[in-house]
């Protein structure tokens, strides 16, 4: 339990942080024989009268890889976000009324993906053009940028500025873009000094592109041949802020193989679970005390991806992780019969890649 003095200190950091922080069955055993009668010769096996080998369709091995074809364009929408919020139910605290509230950040971008090369390791360079683009600032429960691109209203703003240019990216069959060969479009085009400028130029380091345009639910190259029920991992790490930071390791399931009209789809579902695995190293970058030990925790990360594997495109692709941390202070004293005060704190964070065309 903790007390109030902790609390309240606790609660004010909290405050000033989210004021700071906007932002895929082997062949059946042949059992059959030929049983010939001793009196009678051999006779030819008629095709019906041979064993049958039954194969599960769905236990035949698949490669789960993109495929690229030059001058090939597919429009995706990428959408991502990242959501606090904290709420305080029961006495006030310190007799003072207490207000939660939410901070967020929410980009959306559609664009086109025109592959322009491919070489003999299944790489393709791909040309990213920005279709339209949506970016959503919410700070305690207040917007303060609003952009929407396909509103009339937004047509002078400096992200309008964004549709229509262009970068270009390399990406494996493994779906990561193993580099970003150039980005200097967008960035030209947003520069300046503003906090919008400076939010604009973030969506185009190389980091951004590269978690934008990865598909995490890919396996590695070495691993693409699977069978359904096959699974293979990965390690995501997240900052929390004042609760620090977390290791999760995201397990990936090959869940089955399905027909819809002329394309063969695979359907891949993840869950994850927090891990050690890189806990010191993160421990150490650390810039502030970590006051999640303080709090019950409960995570909650999953995700799907479709992939159709006629095309060797990304089909749809989302993960979504949800972490609460909950600290209960009971009532004492001459305040027992009153119900006790109650912090709770959340975040989210969400990544989905959907194909539109």
């Amino acid at each position: 339990m903790v007390s109030k003095k902790i609390v309240s200190w606790l609660l004010i950091l909290v405050m000033c942080s989210l004021l700071i922080n906007a932002g895929c069955a082997p062949p059946a055993e042949d059992t059959t024989k030929l049983q010939v009668p001793p009196e009678e010769k051999p006779k030819i096996v008629v095709e019906e009268e041979k064993p049958k080998v039954v194969v599960e369709e769905e236990k035949l091995a698949i490669e789960l890889a993109l495929k690229f074809t030059a001058q090939d364009s597919t429009t995706y929408k990428c959408t991502q976000e990242a959501r606090r919020s904290i709420q305080w139910e029961g006495p006030s605290l310190n007799d003072a009324a207490f207000k939660g509230g939410m901070t967020s950040s929410k980009a959306e971008m559609t664009f086109t993906q025109q592959i322009q090369s491919t070489d003999d390791k299944g790489n393709a360079v791909a040309k990213i053009t920005i279709k339209s683009f949506g970016y959503l600032s919410v700070i305690r429960d207040n917007p303060v940028m609003d952009f929407d691109s396909t509103r009339e209203k937004d047509q002078n703003n400096t992200l309008a500025k964004l549709i229509g240019q262009s970068y270009t990216i390399e990406i494996t069959p493994a779906g990561l873009v193993s580099k970003v060969i150039d980005a200097n479009q967008p960035k030209d085009a947003v520069k300046g000094t503003t906090s919008t400028n400076k939010m604009a130029l973030a969506l185009f380091s190389p980091d951004a592109i590269k978690e934008r345009h990865s598909i995490p639910a890919m396996p590695a190259a070495d691993r693409a041949k699977l069978r359904t029920g096959d699974n293979w991992n990965s390690i995501k790490s997240f900052s929390f802020g004042l609760m620090g930071s977390r290791s999760y390791e995201r397990v990936y399931t090959l869940k089955e193989v399905k027909d819809t009209g002329s394309s063969r789809i695979a359907v891949v579902q993840m869950k994850a679970v927090p891990t050690t695995e890189m806990a010191e190293k993160l421990h150490k970058e650390q810039t502030i005390g970590d006051f999640s030990k303080m709090f019950e925790n409960t995570d909650t990360y999953t995700g799907q991806l479709n992939l159709d594997l006629t095309a060797g495109k990304v089909e749809n692709c989302l993960e979504t992780l949800h972490s609460e941390w909950i600290a209960i202070e009971p009532a004492v004293g001459q305040e027992e019969e009153k119900e006790p005060a109650v912090l709770t704190m959340t975040a989210t964070r969400i990544y989905s890649l959907e194909k539109i065309d």
